[in-house]
């Protein structure tokens, strides 16, 4: 599969100088400050989907874009893991960029602690980003994959699984640092099935569409991170621009894109808080 070119060695630049126009202003302290503010304070986004070959219902707790790094420690993850176990989900699902593109080996035995206590009945799985694959060269993003599946958290690089007679989880590599093959995710998926795909890129729909998958979960944009007024995000790290942004998409696929979690580059966010998605599917009546 052909790779399109990261739209972040060009746009970043746009996005850097979105953040530098707010201390420009003279409202910059207070946007920066509540810009700070909003970068630790996220949403609990409680949304239910029906579908139709669903015999029973589940309940999906979604992390992405963790970002741990510089910005992000230990903390404010225990906190988002904290959220995500409270409404008791069936299944745990984590989006790709579980660390930042600047974080080291030496960060790793703290988060993997932090994400031990993600357990649910179903299990827990992720898939890479970009950013996990920017930070750690490919023995060692193994090595990582393989302490996370230590503590219960399975990677599922273009791999796919039953998960229950009626359900069935598919899990691709990220679009622009990674290899996705998704004929290899949905090779042992069973026909009649309600079948779910996590990818990290939304920028990945258009090629989903041509699958039989019923809804794809995925992150990557942070729904731009800083929504300027009337302007809107100068940067979404999507070749689609804006089409992908965030929330419930319905063509040419169904999805849901999450804004995420964390932060990168800038260590703010500006009218797009973080985002935990708890996801109530069931069964259509």
């Amino acid at each position: 599969m052909a790779h399109p070119r990261d739209p972040s060695r060009l746009s970043r630049r746009r996005f850097l100088a979105a953040g530098l126009a707010l201390t420009a202003t003279g409202l910059a302290s207070g946007a920066m400050g509540s810009g700070l503010q909003q970068a630790h304070h996220p949403v609990t986004h409680h949304d239910a989907l029906p579908l139709p070959t669903l015999q029973a219902p589940l309940r999906i707790a979604f992390l992405t874009d963790l970002h741990y790094g510089p910005w992000i420690h230990a903390p404010d993850v225990a906190s988002w893991v904290e959220d995500a176990l409270t409404p008791q989900p069936d299944l745990i699902l984590l989006g790709g960029d579980l660390i930042d593109r600047h974080a080291t080996q030496a960060d790793l035995p703290e988060l993997l602690d932090v994400l031990a206590a993600l357990h649910a009945p179903l299990g827990t799985y992720a898939v890479w980003g970009n950013h996990d694959h920017a930070a750690l060269p490919t023995p060692a993003l193994r090595r990582f994959g393989q302490d996370l599946a230590h503590i219960g958290i399975h990677v599922l690089d273009n791999h796919g699984l039953a998960l229950r007679p009626d359900l069935y989880l598919a899990g691709v590599d990220d679009l622009v640092n990674g290899t996705p093959n998704l004929p290899a995710a949905l090779r042992d998926a069973p026909a009649g099935v309600t079948t779910l795909l996590l990818a990290h890129n939304p920028d990945l729909l258009p090629t989903i569409a041509r699958h039989p998958v019923d809804l794809t979960l995925a992150g990557h944009t942070h729904g731009g991170q800083v929504v300027l007024p009337l302007l809107g995000p100068p940067f979404t790290s999507s070749i689609h621009g804006r089409r992908f942004l965030a929330g419930w998409i319905a063509n040419p696929t169904r999805a849901y894109v999450s804004r995420g979690l964390g932060v990168t580059y800038l260590p703010l966010r500006w009218n797009c808080p973080p985002e935990l998605l708890i996801l109530d599917l069931h069964p259509t009546r």
